[in-house]
């Protein structure tokens, strides 16, 4: 008897154990959706503003002050890994503002309702692959790293297409984009899911949640500017 207790006394520990880590790791999914949902509204905000004031828009985009607010973003992106929690946080509300007004050019070029069609479709493309990464029990590591490696091929070409000017390029670039940005995205949720443990300190878990939110706002950002200039109405 003092054996079969002693089993299912050690069955009802590990049930509460298994709970609280659920329970643990929505609380920290739900952080990380919450940070990139809030960047990515920073960021449409930014970019709305920016495009509606023709004088920040011109002294952005009418002067070299338009690589700064490009390429900036790229170094506050390698510094944060580096910074304490405190500093990263700010850092990453200081790049999506600067992605925002980097971004507000679509405004110009897109109509509004092309561009918030793309957005509700580049939504339900992103969710789809997020919940995917988060529920599928295949481990998606040996796909991410072939999508990493198409990531890298899509960047070369986009450099090599500026001097070639092709739309057919541009096309397929376009398109290999929103299937790599999808995969991604499914990939990056497992890896944020995988690297959670509940017996890290807040200060460990905030950062995480902070650079998972960073991967995945970059792979929706990516997505819907791909999506774009799929889809979306020129004016």
């Amino acid at each position: 008897m003092a054996t079969d207790y002693t089993r299912m006394n050690s069955a009802g520990t590990r049930a509460v154990d298994q709970a609280v880590l659920d329970e643990g790791l929505r609380s920290h999914m739900m952080k990380v959706y919450n940070y990139m949902a809030s960047g990515l509204a920073l960021s449409g905000a930014a970019a709305a503003f920016t495009a509606s004031t023709p004088a920040l828009y011109n002294a952005v985009f009418g002067t070299p002050l338009q690589w700064v607010v490009m390429l900036a973003p790229l170094g506050i992106l390698f510094a944060m890994s580096r910074t304490s929690v405190a500093t990263t946080k700010v850092l990453y509300w200081v790049m999506v503002l600067m992605f925002g007004v980097s971004i507000s050019y679509i405004f110009q070029i897109y109509t509004a309702e092309s561009v918030v069609r793309v957005f509700f479709i580049t939504s339900a493309t992103f969710g789809s692959a997020s919940l995917f990464g988060y529920v599928t029990k295949r481990d998606l590591t040996g796909m991410g790293s072939f999508m990493i490696m198409g990531l890298f091929g899509i960047i070369i070409a986009s450099v090599v297409n500026i001097f070639l000017a092709s739309s057919m390029m541009h096309f397929v670039i376009s398109v290999l984009g929103v299937l790599i940005f999808t995969g991604l995205t499914a990939f990056d949720t497992q890896r944020i899911k995988s690297q959670y443990y509940h017996g890290h300190d807040q200060e460990v878990l905030e950062k995480g949640a902070i650079m998972g939110a960073v991967s995945l706002y970059l792979n929706f950002l990516n997505m819907f500017l791909m999506l774009l200039s799929l889809l979306g109405n020129r004016d």
